[in-house]
């Protein structure tokens, strides 16, 4: 079983405006709620792809119930923590340029921190463990690393997509995968990074840490798999980007729908780039029909002999 963990999910508000006028009255044209998260958001693609996951994490108030209820319609399994805090609302402002305003997360005790940590000492060999997103100030560094290392003592393959200072303090856990973004990647070696290459020799880093699967999203420029036999580079097709949010998650869940079936690297790699340009090209999450779609233009070749795949 695939579960996804997130720490700080949310209620998302994503409004549609033809222009924000700023310190003025603005009507909405569309408005959308969506169970937010980027766990969350794998779950929900993991679901239209076919896979089933449990989606964990703390929930709080009428939001989280809200959360909880939208989930269950789709079909995902939940096995959420309570909270005396309300779930935040976060609000997407979709007009000329996309705005986001998000509220804080929960703060998190101790009893509900051993509470998750119950339930990761539960899984099973053959089981993952995908923890994405903020991880809050409240859980000190040193939970997520026995996290980390109870996954490894149970073979439970551990999935890790943050990023920032939570990110730099666990990459030396060495997960099965983790996502930076070309951005992120600098951040981890405190350089800027501006080139395919450059992106490899960092990825190839990581890798000599004991990760054993690292995928650098690089926007329209595609991404890159680096593992211990593999570098390889995915040009993204071509088609007008109408949703920023949710591409990341959705990378990384069609990587695991695809990998938990055949374990080839390559393909899902192939399957995890369809599925997050799909989302990217879309106002809510990819549909399975339409990363089938685009899974024959996407073109991978080796990054060190420029050979297609």
């Amino acid at each position: 079983m695939i579960y996804t963990c997130t720490i700080t999910p949310s209620l998302d508000y994503t409004t549609y405006l033809p222009e924000l006028r700023l310190g003025e009255l603005n009507r909405t044209s569309d408005v959308f709620y969506y169970p937010g998260g980027k766990g969350i958001n794998v779950s929900r693609v993991l679901q239209r792809l076919g896979s089933s996951s449990i989606a964990l994490g703390y929930i709080g108030g009428f939001t989280g119930e809200y959360i909880t209820d939208l989930l269950k319609e789709e079909g995902i399994l939940t096995d959420f923590i309570r909270t005396e805090d309300i779930t935040r609302i976060n609000v997407k402002v979709k007009a000329a340029e996309e705005s986001e305003l998000n509220g804080p997360g929960p703060s998190i005790n101790e009893f509900q921190q051993q509470e998750l940590l119950g339930k990761v000492q539960a899984m099973t060999s053959g089981d993952w463990f995908v923890l994405a997103g903020n991880l809050t100030d409240s859980i000190p560094t040193s939970f997520f690393k026995e996290i980390a290392a109870i996954c490894g003592e149970n073979n439970v393959k551990f999935v890790l997509d943050t990023s920032g200072t939570a990110l730099n303090n666990l990459i030396d856990t060495k997960p099965f995968l983790v996502k930076p973004n070309i951005n992120e990647l600098g951040d981890l070696f405190n350089v800027e990074i501006s080139t395919k290459e450059e992106a490899f020799f960092y990825a190839q880093k990581l890798i000599g840490k004991g990760i054993q699967h690292v995928v650098v999203s690089m926007g329209g420029e595609g991404a890159l798999l680096v593992t211990n036999d593999l570098a390889l580079i995915a040009e993204v097709p071509k088609g007008q980007v109408v949703n920023s949010v949710g591409a990341g998650d959705s990378l990384v869940a069609g990587f695991l729908a695809s990998y938990t079936k055949n374990e080839n690297a390559t393909e899902a790699f192939r399957y995890g780039v369809a599925s997050g340009s799909a989302t990217a090209f879309t106002s809510d999450l990819c549909e399975k029909n339409d990363v089938d779609h685009l899974l024959e233009k996407i073109t991978i070749r080796s990054l060190a002999e420029g050979n297609e795949k």
